[in-house]
């Protein structure tokens, strides 16, 4: 099946070709709304193709990878976490279509567990995620519900917004005696990377609260007293000691299992801003219940975009729609980070924010080509080894 110019946006570019020296970007996703002079930094170096919609679907993105409609394009840039992901998750079977002279993948969003990035360092192809752009606002999330599981603001909410005058007095009543200050307790961070950091700090300085922190990789003594936090080797240790239970790491194992919910002071409080997938749902509503954990904040959820029946009707959880990094400072930040990234490595420089990095090196003396043995490695095999210590991308 043939493809035409009319599939694709272009600059100075018909299908992906060098013109000359000039490399080709390709965009996924919306154009670009707010760091236009960067954007015209990078048209006056390399040429740029924005696929239409109708090209992103996972099978039609398949054909025009196996066509070549796009050419030898150097890298992948997608400014925007909502759109430009149509064709799903980046797996083997997308990423051995890519042309060999790709580089680099950079895209919005600190999480990056929808893209293999083990798979794209095999190809020598960096990934570059959004790290640090979103750590404010989600920073803010986390306090916003750190606050919310003590004074109950959700029941206190339910009951103003209810018009009901008999709601509205029991919660004013109820919530007095059975709400806390948080200054004087104690806060479990598990992942004190990026965001897990800012969070420290705000609310060391805000709250008062005694900081504990578990991560497979420490602090410097130095950031350490910077966020008044104290390293736990000993994960089950940290939840026993928690008044508070704090998730900021990436997407893994499940973290907040029954027997680590068992673990928990009886009356701590738990609060999620990293990913849903972390935290047993129905353990966490049977512990709810019985009155071992008081409250819980939610900003992200297992099987996103439903949320838990159980846990939504109760006034003890405060849930968000994934909301923790949605700022508008955020998205111009996502939007500047992909372009810088992908402007650094077509350049010769360091990427900025590259997540696979050490991986890509370990495979650098690896032929491109399927099928190849090179150094008595037969390319296609994964073979790399997890990438210790990252913590929302850091």
């Amino acid at each position: 099946m043939g493809f035409t110019e009319t599939h694709l946006k272009t600059n100075n570019h018909v299908n992906g070709t060098k013109e000359g020296a000039r490399l080709t970007i390709l965009h996924l996703g919306d154009p670009i709304e707010y760091n236009h002079a960067l954007y015209s930094h990078l048209e006056s170096q390399f040429n740029i193709i924005r696929p239409e919609p109708s090209c992103l679907s996972r099978r039609a993105f398949i054909r025009h990878l196996q066509a070549k409609t796009w050419g030898n394009f150097s890298a992948i840039m997608r400014p925007y976490w909502n759109t430009g992901n149509e064709m799903a998750r980046w797996d083997r079977e997308l990423i051995e279509l890519l042309p060999h002279s790709m580089k680099v993948m950079a895209s919005a969003g600190a999480g990056y567990e929808w893209v293999d990035v083990d798979v794209l360092a095999e190809y020598g192809i960096l990934y570059c995620n959004g790290a640090g752009a979103c750590t404010e606002s989600v920073a803010d999330m986390a306090l916003y519900h750190i606050i919310s599981v003590f004074r109950q603001m959700t029941r206190s909410s339910l009951a103003a917004r209810s018009n009901n005058i008999s709601e509205y007095q029991d919660a004013h009543r109820r919530v007095a005696y059975e709400s806390h200050n948080p200054r004087g307790h104690t806060l479990g961070i598990v992942g004190l990377g990026n965001i897990g950091f800012a969070i420290a700090k705000k609310v060391r300085n805000a709250l008062g609260m005694r900081i504990l922190y578990f991560d497979v990789q420490r602090k410097s003594r130095e950031q350490e007293k910077e966020a008044g936090a104290t390293f736990f080797d000993d994960r089950d240790e940290l939840f026993r000691q928690s008044d508070c239970l704090l998730l900021a790491t990436p997407a893994g194992p499940q973290v907040l299992t029954r027997r680590a919910l068992e673990l928990l002071p009886r009356g701590a409080r738990v609060v999620n801003i990293a990913r849903g997938s972390l935290v047993d749902e129905d353990a966490l509503a049977d512990a709810l219940e019985s009155g071992h954990v008081s409250a819980a904040g939610l900003d992200v959820h297992k099987k996103e975009p439903q949320v838990s029946k159980r846990l939504s009707e109760m006034q003890n959880v405060t849930l968000t729609s994934h909301t923790g990094g949605s700022s508008l400072e955020t998205v111009k930040s996502f939007e500047r980070l992909a372009m810088e990234n992908v402007d650094a490595v077509l350049n010769g420089e360091e990427p900025l924010t590259a997540v696979n990095k050490l991986a890509v090196e370990k495979h650098l003396k690896r032929d491109r080509t399927n099928g190849t043995t090179v150094n008595g490695h037969v390319n296609g095999n994964s073979g790399t080894e997890p990438l210790n210590g990252q913590t929302n991308g850091h």
